[in-house]
């Protein structure tokens, strides 16, 4: 006797999430299992995981021939997130189940020998698309139930077995069942208190440099050598920028569901923050893994902070590949089982030492690094990088005296966060309609063309002709001026702020730019 049911899951390429129609077929045959439609290992595996926990739920597996068809057969499926879909289909197959309360529903999970369900990556985009292509229910992991809540519009069922699975898709009394405890990675969620700017000592320029970095969304680049403040300016960056909305912290809750991290906390309301160690890949920074591609730190930094300490350490490659991300907010990786694509709109934040002994030009420090070198550690960074980077910031090492004088005098991050809110603003009242909401996004047409012109063009024509700035740069330049504007609560930028942001462009002491190219 011949069966035929079907269960629905999800693939996904990227964020996008493609329903895929999961069959399951029995008819006469030797008994045997076969799963078609383009599967890659741990798929392929499903058969034997799904035949286990079929038997530890009290259940039997077909004795006769069954075929598994993931359709559409064209579209390449990986994970194990299909066991759940797969299981229900089968079990409809063999009348254990209703196959009616299939039809308006999406599964997703994993299963254990046990029965057990396991939770999978990627359940926030797979509800997300369920939702866009008009499923009334989803079934997940027990403990990512709370994840699949995050998207409104569906009802969401959790359960921690197999066993719960058929009672509620069989219309019995749902037994009790313990939640699978494994570990997760927690989210890059910057919402850390404790990391307050007022307890950076010194460092005036700095501060204001990261300040102007928020209220614009620019991209900054810290020299200067060890000890002096580097990093713990770097990681309360995040802490002055404003919340996500709604639609960015979904976007961002996805791409964080998809590499694998927590969310049982809610939405990520806060700017992430990513901080890849040196020896990271190009695969981990930009991207990648075998079949379809995973998102890497760029991503995972979507809408936040990209933090390279030790820069000139990093891949050659790997830093050459951050310069399409930069300009164009999104990553597109193309593997043979086809092409995903990643936003990856993220504030870079390179930190580097000014030579491998991190002395060089440090008054009252040796170095001890041959001229070669230093030249070769500086040539790290190659041109095209350091062109993308709006902001450069040196830091100078502080004397006891100066750290004595400063104590308790720094402003909190609150307040700083309050102007970078006001300057934030004003951005989007004139950037309005555009599509744009930081001045880092405007391009450099509609800053010749449709915006004010500001006094001080002269300085930044100056400095093009004396080789200081590329046209890139003059544009950079340009954009930094109106947010300095922002932060004064002035109309337009004018002579002072152009010269203010040539000098940051160019990583000078304040002040310094205007005279060198007047």
């Amino acid at each position: 006797m011949m069966s035929l049911a079907c269960a629905y899951g999800v693939a996904l390429v990227g964020l996008d999430g493609r329903i895929v129609e999961v069959e399951a077929h029995t008819g006469p045959g030797l008994p045997r299992t076969i799963l078609v439609g383009l599967p890659d290992t741990s798929l392929y595996e499903a058969r034997d995981r799904c035949k286990a926990a079929v038997h530890s739920s009290g259940q039997s597996w077909p004795s006769t021939l069954l075929t598994i068809n993931l359709s559409p057969a064209t579209l390449p499926k990986q994970g194990s997130s299909y066991d759940l879909a797969i299981v229900a289909a089968v079990l409809a197959a063999s009348d254990v189940i209703f196959a009616s309360e299939l039809r308006s529903t999406v599964l997703v999970g994993e299963l254990g020998l046990d029965g057990r369900v396991r939770p999978v990556r990627g359940v926030l985009p797979a509800t997300l698309a369920a939702v866009q292509h008009g499923f009334q229910r989803v079934i997940v992991p027990y403990r990512q139930a709370a994840e699949a809540q995050l998207v409104e519009g569906i009802d969401v069922l959790g359960v921690a077995s197999l066993a719960q699975l058929i009672a509620l898709l069989a219309h019995e009394p749902v037994p009790d069942a313990e939640p699978v405890d494994l570990p997760v990675e927690a989210a890059h969620d910057s919402g850390d208190p404790a990391l307050d700017l007022a307890d950076v000592a010194g460092q005036l320029e700095a501060k204001w440099a990261v300040e102007v970095a928020a209220a614009g969304r620019h991209h900054l680049m810290f020299t200067g050598p060890p000890g002096v403040g580097k990093t713990m300016i770097a990681a309360r960056l995040p802490g002055l920028l404003p919340e996500l909305t709604i639609p960015e912290a979904l976007e961002v809750s996805a791409i964080h569901s998809l590499a694998g991290f927590d969310l049982t906390g809610g939405l990520i309301r806060r700017p992430p923050y990513a901080d890849p160690h040196h020896s990271a890949s190009m695969a981990s920074l930009i991207g990648g893994g075998a079949g379809l591609a995973r998102p890497g730190a760029v991503s995972v930094a979507h809408r936040g902070v990209l933090f390279l300490d030790e820069a000139a350490e990093f891949s050659p490659k790997a830093l050459e590949a951050l310069r399409t991300p930069l300009e164009s907010g999104e990553v597109n990786l193309h593997r043979s089982h086809g092409m995903t694509r990643y936003p990856a709109r993220f504030q870079l934040v390179l930190a580097a030492n000014p030579c491998p002994c991190g002395q060089a030009g440090t008054a009252g420090a040796s170095c001890v690094c041959p001229p070669m070198a230093i030249r070769r550690y500086a040539t790290k960074l190659s041109a095209p990088i350091r062109d993308r980077v709006d902001i450069t910031q040196h830091f100078r090492p502080l004397k006891r005296h100066q750290l004595q004088a400063t104590l308790g005098r720094g402003e909190p991050s609150a307040a700083v966060a309050a102007r970078v809110a006001e300057a934030r603003e004003r951005q989007w009242r004139r950037l309005a309609g555009t599509g744009w909401h930081a001045n880092s996004e405007v391009t450099g047409a509609y800053l010749r063309h449709h915006l004010p012109q500001p006094d001080g063009l002269h300085l930044l024509d100056r400095a093009a002709e004396r080789g200081l700035l590329s046209p890139r740069g003059i544009d950079k330049a340009w954009r930094v001026s109106w947010t300095i504007a922002d932060l004064a609560g002035k109309d337009r930028p004018g002579v002072d702020e152009i010269g203010i942001a040539l000098a940051m462009r160019q990583g000078d002491r304040l002040g310094s730019g205007i005279r060198e190219v007047s």
